[in-house]
């Protein structure tokens, strides 16, 4: 079995960007650094234009294509003129680039073969007085240029290739990872990929590391990261305790096990109709889908959407006593599926309630008065020292339940309640596989699930 140190250099070998890369990446940055500043001088503003993220910082992976470039404007502007001229600027850097949205509008494209971003914010003096999120960013790639040694930022790059092979990496709402200035953070703050890894084997979240020793303390989440620029912000916010838990599974299995194939990401194969079919049969489960057209959101808008109204619909069917195996999301740009799979669909036509005990007299008695007329009921009779009363349930049928406006009182996205509301079809059974035509790896990974 090789060892550890022999993995990681073989990938180190694989992710380090060769000298050619780095300076044709370099001039690229370069030059659209020069048009930047020069759209800025032909408008006589007082601005200037940084390079930051993970090619800033000597941190990317071979083969990672990206420019991120920050133009400063003085903090006198107000947003609307930031976003005018922003958009004018990165139009003019950036030809043939289009316009995206994150915390306001910015200009994306192409130059010679990298994707650029050219992104407007404010030249704040300090992280905390940011006033859009993208203001600190400068102050990220700052501290970490800083901290960073050559030999880090080869772990830096280690951690994050581990990252992407077991699908933990990226602080997007859809996948709900590491972002790369928090994997840049816990690897100086465990100076290197080795010892991070053997310390996250062990981690008891939740957990709460503080680089600059800021004191905070005003954060329930996993896994807390002080922001070293800003100490009122976690890092790891928008990590997922499943991610959390993922590094945690496999830093196990590399420790065990070290192999360079785990740092290489992989996608199970796609099932087709039949497999799913054989799936659901072998399981006895009941599966239902509710499909619908995709609401024409971001991502980072969509995937938190589909996730609270998938939480509501298990919510409305558990609080009926349907017991939920498991449930999942999925969504591509045409449709999107809330898929329940559920251990059974029927309930008997009563449901039993209890009572609080006799010995509490005011409530006891307020329960059996309320009751002791009502003809529909069985009861009140005593169940050990309670009164208890077995009422006509009120949702008896899983089916009827999800194929009806019921759907519509659980807490759904706003959004997805409106896609909702323009229709839906809802799959049972057998015609769940039919998802496979256009979801067949979703379905793989959903059918044959993996830490």
């Amino acid at each position: 079995m090789p060892s550890l140190d022999s993995v990681l250099d073989t990938v180190a070998d694989r992710v380090t960007p060769e000298r050619d890369e780095r300076e044709r990446l370099a001039d690229a940055a370069a030059t659209l650094t020069d048009r930047a500043g020069a759209a800025l001088a032909d408008r006589d503003i007082d601005g200037d234009v940084l390079q930051v993220g993970s090619t800033a910082r000597g941190t990317w992976l071979a083969g990672d294509r990206d420019i991120d470039l920050f133009v400063r404007f003085p903090t006198d502007y107000d947003r609307a003129a930031l976003e005018r001229l922003g958009l004018a600027i990165g139009h003019e850097v950036l030809p043939e680039g289009h316009e995206e949205y994150a915390e306001h509008p910015y200009v994306t494209g192409t130059h010679e073969g990298f994707a650029v971003d050219l992104v407007p914010c404010y030249a704040v003096e300090r992280a905390t007085e940011i006033r859009s999120a993208v203001d600190r960013t400068p102050f990220h790639t700052q501290y970490i240029e800083s901290h960073l040694d050559d030999a880090l930022a080869r772990d830096v790059r280690l951690f994050k290739c581990f990252l992407k092979g077991i699908g933990a990496y990226g602080s997007d709402l859809r996948t709900e990872g590491f972002s790369g200035y928090l994997a840049e953070l816990l690897v100086l703050e465990y100076d290197g990929v080795d010892a991070l890894l053997r310390a996250a084997a062990d981690w008891q979240p939740p957990l709460t590391l503080d680089p600059e020793e800021h004191g905070t303390e005003s954060f329930d989440d996993p896994l807390t990261v002080i922001d070293p620029t800003d100490p009122e912000r976690n890092v790891a916010a928008v990590l997922s305790a499943t991610n959390l838990a993922r590094l945690q599974h496999y830093a196990r299995d590399l420790l065990a096990d070290p192999r360079d194939a785990i740092f290489t990401p992989s996608e199970p194969s796609p099932l087709d109709r039949e497999s799913v079919r054989t799936h659901l049969a072998n399981r006895e489960t009941t599966a239902a889908a509710i499909v619908f057209e995709t609401p024409a959101i971001v991502e980072d808008q969509l995937y938190p959407q589909l996730r609270k109204s998938l939480a509501g619909i298990v919510d409305g069917l558990e609080r009926h006593d349907f017991g939920v195996v498991r449930s999942t999301t999925i969504a591509d740009t045409d449709r999107s599926v809330l898929l329940v799979e559920l251990a059974d669909t029927t309930r008997p036509a009563i449901e039993r309630h209890e009572g609080p005990p006799v010995a509490v007299r005011d409530h006891a008695v307020g329960f059996f008065e309320s009751y002791v007329d009502d003809d529909t009921v069985y009861g009140p009779f005593l169940d050990g020292d309670r009164y208890v009363v077995e009422r006509p349930r009120a949702v008896t049928d899983a089916r009827a339940y999800l194929d009806s406006d019921a759907i519509f009182e659980v807490a759904l996205g706003a959004q997805i309640e409106t896609a909702l509301a323009d229709g839906y079809e809802l799959l049972w059974d057998e015609a769940v596989a039919t998802l496979a035509d256009a979801f067949g790896t979703e379905l793989a990974a959903y059918f044959q699930p993996t830490p």
